[in-house]
């Protein structure tokens, strides 16, 4: 809420040593995001992918950090989030609609990221397109979490559209404008689109072999789909890929909300979700019947096709988590630069200081392997680097969205009373902390993926060269990098842990920072947050915090 010369004079006291209210951030100066883009546009460069085209990323990406990081923008964040959207599944006469309602600030956040480019940039850059989509993707999350479902989707359904040449036409071009039109009519009619997703079901969920949806297919994979879905977030998508059963077996289709005599399409909102967090998007639970639908992808390919959604879905999970990381240390970090504790800055107290420090380390990390994620994405496909992000999505994506909780619980426990209070920000930050180790698989299905993901031997190779560079050149984590070469029949989720603590002591700056990582990660861990008195550079993590924040 916004506020201005507020009373501090009252009647029975006055108001003093509180900090001021969170101002503007230039996200894009944080030293953090610089970099871990640094260090994934160096493995870009020596996947053999040119980067030259980067120039065109850097203003953009500066007045967007400004933008996002503002107060204005986070405020945008809270009205969407408190007011949350009503479904609207007939109108006044009983006539069925099924359209979803939002506040305007919802509108507003959805127009700030498509115009930037959060969905449609990787695919329309000259180079370095996924890093560009990392960097905006993450400063999207500062202000709001919500949002960024439809537009993940819309970015991760994009390859899978390019395979398609039906699809070109309407749907890769209305993706890929970087236009939000949010009203509800047919996807020929906008100016621009945005996708969803609907897979799991009641009886299956992560099992998606165990669908019922079944399709009636005919000429040219046009079908007729009938049965639930569980999930499907962002129902006011203009489309969504799909599972179903034909004769081939498990499909995936293309089910757009109108049909193509420009009608509706018979899928019907049964409700939205009570969600413990991310309330300014809408998830729901629909029922498909006999609505209009046609094939992408081979027939009986489903899974197969819908995982190329889905692997770049996980890529926006680290993302977004490492965001919300960020800004809870971030919003701490201000809150105890201001507060005056036992006659000191409570950031000068030393407990708060390893506390901060520890918090900002985790953070760093989160975003570092982000950016390595991303240089894998960008790499030429024969490339080392893209290899090897077949596997290093899901590690990074395990580890990063499961750090998210316990790095918001502490931020939130440093601005004491305060942070537990809504009005702080901190409680929506964490009550959305849980979603991304959730969505998009959660922590078994990410570890036994990972295994799935070693038993190709391209890709198992591409690992193995990685894990002994990374030996070689960090000679403190070279028993760990040889336990990883070697691990065979181990426990799947310890595999994964160890595998993001060594690639990400790997994408953080050589120097106190990496040096911390391996300190307080690999080689002396603690269970608790800020047990780490003189062993790192305390002062040099938290001081990184500051610069990029005007009060």
């Amino acid at each position: 809420m916004k506020t201005q010369n507020p009373r501090t004079e009252l009647a029975t006291h006055d108001v003093l040593n509180q900090p001021p209210l969170p101002g503007d951030f230039n996200l894009f100066a944080d030293p953090a995001l610089a970099s871990a883009m640094g260090d994934g546009l160096a493995k870009l460069s020596q996947s053999g992918s040119s980067v030259d085209g980067l120039q065109e990323h850097g203003a953009h990406l500066m007045a967007f950090g400004k933008l996002v990081g503002s107060a204005e923008a986070r405020e945008l964040g809270r009205l969407a989030s408190e007011n949350k959207p009503v479904l609207r599944a007939f109108d006044a006469r009983g006539r069925r609609i099924d359209e979803i309602e939002f506040h305007p600030a919802y509108h507003q956040l959805m127009q700030m990221g498509l115009k930037n480019g959060v969905s449609s940039r990787a695919w329309t850059a000259k180079s370095a397109g996924h890093i560009a989509h990392a960097a905006l993707a993450y400063m999207m999350g500062w202000a709001d979490t919500g949002v960024g479902c439809p537009m993940t989707m819309t970015y991760a359904v994009t390859p899978v559209l390019q395979a398609e040449d039906w699809t070109h036409d309407t749907w890769l071009t209305g993706v890929l404008s970087g236009q939000y039109d949010g009203n509800c009519r047919p996807a020929h009619e906008k100016s621009g689109l945005t996708m969803g997703m609907a897979m799991t079901e009641k009886q299956g969920g992560s099992d998606l072999r165990a669908n019922t949806t079944k399709a009636v297919v005919g000429a040219d994979g046009e079908a007729e789909l009938r049965g639930h879905k569980w999930f499907c977030s962002a129902p006011m998508c203009d489309g969504f890929l799909t599972l179903a059963y034909e004769n081939a077996g498990l499909s995936c289709f293309l089910v757009p909300k109108w049909r193509p005599d420009g009608t509706r399409n018979a899928m019907e909102i049964q409700r939205l979700k009570d969600k413990m967090g991310d309330h300014s998007n809408a998830s729901s639970e629909i029922e498909y019947r006999g609505a209009w639908a046609k094939r992408i992808g081979a027939p009986g390919r489903g899974i197969a096709t819908i995982i190329t959604m889905a692997h770049h879905t996980r890529f926006d999970c680290i993302l977004g988590s490492a965001s919300g990381m960020r800004k809870s240390v971030a919003l701490a970090a201000q809150f105890a630069r201001h507060r005056t504790v036992f006659q000191r800055k409570l950031i000068d107290q030393p407990l708060m200081q390893n506390t901060l420090a520890d918090l900002a380390l985790e953070s760093e990390a989160a975003l570092a392997l982000g950016f390595v994620v991303a240089a894998g994405f960008d790499a030429p496909k024969t490339s080392q680097a893209h290899r090897l992000s077949r596997v290093l999505t899901p590690i990074a994506k395990y580890w990063v969205c499961k750090r998210q909780p316990y790095v918001l619980a502490e931020a939130m426990e440093c601005l004491g009373g305060v942070g537990f209070v809504h009005e702080s920000g901190m409680p929506r930050l964490f009550q959305t902390s849980p979603l991304n180790a959730i969505w998009e698989g959660s922590g078994n299905v990410i570890a036994l993926d990972i295994q799935r993901a070693l038993r190709d031997p391209d890709t198992l190779d591409a690992f193995h060269e990685d894990i002994a560079r990374i030996g070689f050149d960090i000679p403190a984590v070279q028993a760990l990098t040889n336990w990883l070469k070697d691990a065979t029949n181990v426990d799947a989720r310890l595999f994964a842990e160890r595998a993001a603590l060594i690639f990400a002591a790997d994408a953080l700056p050589a120097g106190p920072v990496r040096d911390a990582w391996i300190d307080l990660r690999i080689q002396n861990p603690s269970h608790i947050w800020g047990a780490n008195a003189g062993m790192v550079d305390a002062a040099n993590l938290v001081g990184r915090l500051d610069g990029w924040h005007q009060a």
